[in-house]
């Protein structure tokens, strides 16, 4: 196994895990962060530990890592409190170890040159290729921290396709897999090897664009799907003014733009042309044979329900699939008001007693 280097920087935070009806007792958890070489020369990659402080021995296939999203990095969405809680936090206070991961050129991860500029219209690639080597780098990290054989892994968004790729070429490494809002084709979604891409990220001048996201088109992206009237009732407008402060302190650069914004690699839509629009799924589901959880919102226009429950059947070969559909939710319903009925399913799916084939 490749020996990772992972710098250690501090011990930066000791929360209380505040009570609500599905939380345990309250804890206080301790947050530590890393940055992690990812086996490319110069390149980083930021990464978040959250574990209760008397903690002294990582339970057995209970440590987990979460990766991001296509246009915003893990702290701004899997580590914001809301009510005083993020979703971090809310494992954290069940006794987990728990991780958030940076790809490259996502928050506090390596970033290009091309990304200091203000002004910039191009950026290198990062594409699925990457994001998935990017994973496996950070993966190795944390078992060789732990000294432990497999992890849970919970990726939302584009974030599913890339765990979910790590998990179908490493069954070996991977106890349980959450997919929430996953990427999915519109109809008919196939998997073909010979399609299969290989090889170093190339920028084009077609996929070499950023994803720039101003406030107001963030939320109409991130909330398509709910009626205008309801969204700020799904996510209030303070709620949504702190993530979209978490997600502006991940970008200094985007941030003091004359129209503040969120900027991201645009590498995966270079992909979305090659597999998910053309039918073709980047990755083989019937490779997963971990057990697996689907999770999507009844509301979400993003990742459809519909994709959710074809992926669900794909899974044929998974050692236990379950899936489940959140009530009044869209694609960031971690950041809304019916978030608990998220973080206590997949809670519920986590804590439960492994299933073996």
């Amino acid at each position: 196994m490749r020996y990772v280097h992972a710098g250690y920087m501090a011990v930066i935070l000791a929360v209380l895990v505040g009570q609500s009806d599905a939380a345990e007792p309250t804890l206080t958890l301790v947050t530590e962060e890393f940055m992690v070489d990812s086996g490319d020369p110069g390149i980083q990659l930021y990464v978040r530990n959250e574990h209760p402080a008397d903690m002294t021995h990582v339970p057995p296939e209970h440590t987990l890592l979460y990766m991001h999203g296509g246009t915003q990095p893990s702290e701004a969405t899997f580590d914001v409190a809301l009510d005083g809680v993020s979703w971090m936090d809310f494992i954290a206070g069940h006794g987990w170890d728990v991780y958030l991961m940076d790809a490259r050129e996502y928050g506090g991860s390596t970033r290009s040159p091309e990304f200091a500029q203000p002004d910039a219209t191009e950026a290198p690639i990062v594409s699925t290729d990457t994001k998935v080597r990017d994973a496996g780098a950070v993966i190795d990290f944390i078992l060789n921290r732990r000294g432990a054989s497999k992890i849970n892994l919970l990726g939302w968004s584009y974030g599913t396709v890339v765990f979910a790729a790590y998990a179908a070429d490493h069954p070996d490494r991977v106890s349980k897999l959450v997919l929430y809002a996953p990427v999915w084709c519109a109809q008919l979604c196939t998997f073909e090897p010979r399609a299969a891409k290989s090889g170093a990220d190339a920028p084009g001048p077609q996929m070499g664009f950023m994803v720039e996201a101003p406030m107001a088109d963030a939320r109409n992206r991130l909330q398509n799907g709910v009626p205008y009237g309801r969204r700020e009732e799904l996510l209030p407008p303070d709620w949504f003014a702190a993530w979209w402060d978490a997600a502006l302190k991940t970008d200094p650069v985007g941030a003091k733009k004359t129209k503040p914004m969120v900027r991201a690699p645009a590498g995966i839509d270079q992909d979305y042309t090659d597999y998910w629009n053309q039918g073709r799924s980047y990755y083989d589901p019937r490779k997963i044979m971990t057990q697996t959880l689907v999770v999507v919102g009844d509301m979400d226009l993003v990742t459809p329900s519909s994709g959710a429950r074809a992926l669900h059947e794909s899974l044929e070969n998974s050692a236990d699939r379950q899936i489940v559909e959140i009530k009044d939710a869209s694609h960031v319903v971690m950041l809304e008001k019916n978030r608990m009925s998220l973080f206590e399913a997949v809670q519920q799916f986590l804590d439960a007693s492994q299933v073996h084939q």
